[in-house]
């Protein structure tokens, strides 16, 4: 589904929401529905929606195996499950519960096994330890000492769960205009400009477009940090941004696997390791690894963007998180270019897969906020003006979590309305 929409004549608005996301359209949606005599616009700078983190991702819903007991990425997860699957069996959005394997294949992984398992308990989640037999029997083709089972993993296509947002944002009265690009944000006591460059595709040029928010929620991912810069927040991070590059196997391999088929992650490191996804088209894709990006909307194999290098290479985080992980990021960018390499990863646990059975798949980009002083921001991170709230982190499971997100938003976009108001009544 395109919209069109292109905003009415009568610019202001009391809520606008830049971002075509699913965690933006999750706000946008909930929002409308609490206060419907509002009016909501929703910016997004693509002529469609969920072009870039959403529309790129491995489709899961996560369980919330791997997160902090306590924090907003386990709390945000575990109600996103419930969320999303409700969401999608009421649209008649397809879901497969085909459930996940995190697998160990020496001693050091057999031990963070049983560190994992016991925070999937302290989690609240559902999980089974096997050891190499019960894994052999549940996956045939998978080797391993042994597994942790998560049968409530399940997977969908978040496009198509933006859109059914979507949809019914626009069916309570909310608007939506595409190929609109905020390219300034000018707060003022009582409102928020927001000006933008609009694509005309009649005329295949750009046109001013300005709108009034009287208050201004940002979703923006990949571009979350120079949203924020445009109304001179005070924030300590900037966003770096990781590819994650697939493949896709073979057709004869789309029942290679009956489950979700993860490695045992290293503690150390924010990424998941290369995993087997079924997809819910019935394919099955390998991946992601995590390089370095150089280009923030780069989702081909040589991508540069000269600005984007500039801003990396002029934050102190970058050069300090590239360094405590110099080691590892040579692997990465080795395997990105040598695929038995890449390969040699998934063989560990799934041997019978050969170099030839990869065929290319799209990447996907991670925006990653990091600090100052190279820490990689792990949770879900706000920061926030007086009439202005701005998502800058949401990594996975940003898409999971998106229904229980856009809630967390709204009530904090409730209590920062009630503040105004109080301010001006006194």
């Amino acid at each position: 589904m395109t919209f069109t929409t292109r905003g009415s004549d009568n610019s202001v608005y009391d809520y606008i929401i830049i971002g075509g996301g699913i965690v933006g359209v999750s706000t946008a949606w909930q929002l409308q529905q609490r206060e419907p005599e509002k009016r909501i616009l929703l910016i997004e700078k693509e002529g469609k929606l969920s072009q870039h983190q959403t529309g790129h991702n491995s489709g899961v819903i996560h369980a919330g195996v791997y997160y902090e007991p306590g924090s907003m990425k386990a709390n945000f997860c575990k109600e996103g499950v419930a969320a999303t699957k409700a969401f999608c069996n009421k649209h008649a959005i397809p879901v497969e519960n085909c459930g996940k394997l995190l697998v160990a294949t020496n001693a050091l992984e057999s031990l963070r096994m049983e560190t994992l398992y016991k925070r999937c308990r302290d989690n609240g989640i559902d999980v089974e330890l096997l050891d190499a037999a019960g894994l052999a029997e549940k996956e045939p083709n998978i080797t391993g000492f042994g597994a942790i089972f998560v049968p409530s993993t399940s997977i969908v296509n978040y496009r198509l769960v933006t859109e059914k947002m979507a949809e019914e944002f626009c069916v309570l009265g909310g608007e939506i205009v595409m190929d609109t690009e905020v390219t300034h944000l000018i707060e003022k006591s009582d409102h928020i400009d927001v000006q933008c460059h609009q694509q005309i595709a009649l005329r295949s040029s750009l046109e001013n477009r300005d709108y009034v928010a009287k208050f201004l929620i940002t979703c923006s991912g990949l571009m979350a940090d120079r949203v924020t810069k445009m109304l001179n927040i005070d924030t300590e991070f900037q966003i770096i941004p990781y590819r994650g590059e697939y493949y896709r196997l073979q057709s004869q391999h789309n029942n290679i696997v009956n489950h979700l088929i993860y490695p045992i992650p290293d503690p150390e490191l924010p990424f998941l390791g290369v995993h087997l996804t079924r997809m819910i088209d019935g394919s099955v894709t390998v991946g992601p690894n995590a390089v370095q990006g150089w280009k923030r909307e780069g989702y081909g194999k040589v991508n540069i963007d000269l600005r984007d290098i500039c801003d990396m290479i002029r934050f102190p985080g970058f050069w300090r998180v590239s360094a405590k992980n110099l080691k590892t990021g040579l692997i990465e960018t080795k395997n990105s270019w040598w695929k038995p390499g890449y390969l040699k990863l998934v063989n560990k646990y799934c041997p019978i897969l050969k170099v030839k059975d990869l065929e290319d798949y799209p990447a996907g980009i991670r925006a990653q906020a990091v600090l100052k002083d190279g820490s990689l921001v792990h949770d879900f991170l706000f920061a926030e003006s007086p009439r202005s709230l701005h998502v800058c982190n949401a990594p996975s499971p940003a898409a999971t979590s998106a229904i229980p997100i856009g809630d967390y938003i709204c009530n904090k976009v409730r209590d920062k309305s009630l503040t105004l108001v109080s301010d001006a009544y006194y």
